[in-house]
């Protein structure tokens, strides 16, 4: 059997952290002085803190010095890791356990590649963390997605070649960035959106065993 590395996203693919960024986003925004929307929060998928906290201040129109930037970058994590802090393994998203289980079972290596930078912590409050061999997360880049880089040192942790690596993906950038690597992509959310994606699926529970089974076996880019 190939050796194939699968490589997931976090947020939006192995939980659903999306509804906590917004909150803590929302919160300072209301702070600063206008709203912010959940359709506004589209726009943060897959996007690091630092260019996340760039389009808010755009949005609502704000000046800042490096010094207010900074504070506000610690302010709105600090409301975030509230938030995550009462996670545990009922916020995992369905099936994504067994999908993890059937690719240890064949002894597949695993990773995670991540904009965030608290990714390490939220798998431990999950129960997750002893299924990946490899965590590249916001602390071990220096390009956001739709740069392959997060990707690219997943593959190569892992020891395996990017053509050989499967991503799941949940933003577009994810998409754009497995794509630019040269790895399968995987669009986990809504296909209009993530129609550059390779294969698309609304969740895991459409991702049966002959699908995985089908990865496994031979590189099948389109």
């Amino acid at each position: 059997m190939n050796k194939v590395g699968f490589i997931f996203d976090l947020d939006g693919v192995i939980v659903d952290t999306a509804k906590y960024h917004y909150l803590a986003w929302r919160k300072l925004a209301n702070e600063l002085g206008f709203e912010f929307t959940k359709e506004q929060n589209e726009l943060f998928k897959g996007v690091s803190r630092k260019r996340c906290l760039e389009i808010l201040l755009d949005i609502g129109n704000v000046k800042a010095t490096q010094e207010q930037f900074n504070t506000w970058m610690v302010e709105k994590n600090v409301d975030y890791l509230a938030y995550i802090e009462k996670m545990d393994a009922s916020e995992i998203l369905p099936d994504v356990p067994r999908v993890l289980e059937y690719l240890r079972k064949k002894n597949m290596p695993i990773a995670l590649g991540s904009a965030s930078k608290n990714a390490k912590p939220i798998l431990k409050k999950v129960d997750l963390l002893p299924y990946f061999d490899s965590i590249v997360d916001g602390n071990n880049v220096t390009k956001a997605k739709p740069d392959p880089e997060v990707f690219l040192i997943a593959a190569e942790n892992l020891g395996v070649t990017p053509i050989s690596c499967v991503v799941f993906e949940d933003a577009v950038a994810g998409i754009q960035a497995a794509n630019a690597a040269g790895m399968v992509s995987i669009g986990i959310g809504d296909a209009e959106i993530l129609y550059e994606a390779d294969y698309n699926f609304k969740d895991f529970t459409e991702i049966d065993d002959s699908f995985l089974e089908l990865l496994l076996n031979k590189n099948h880019k389109k």
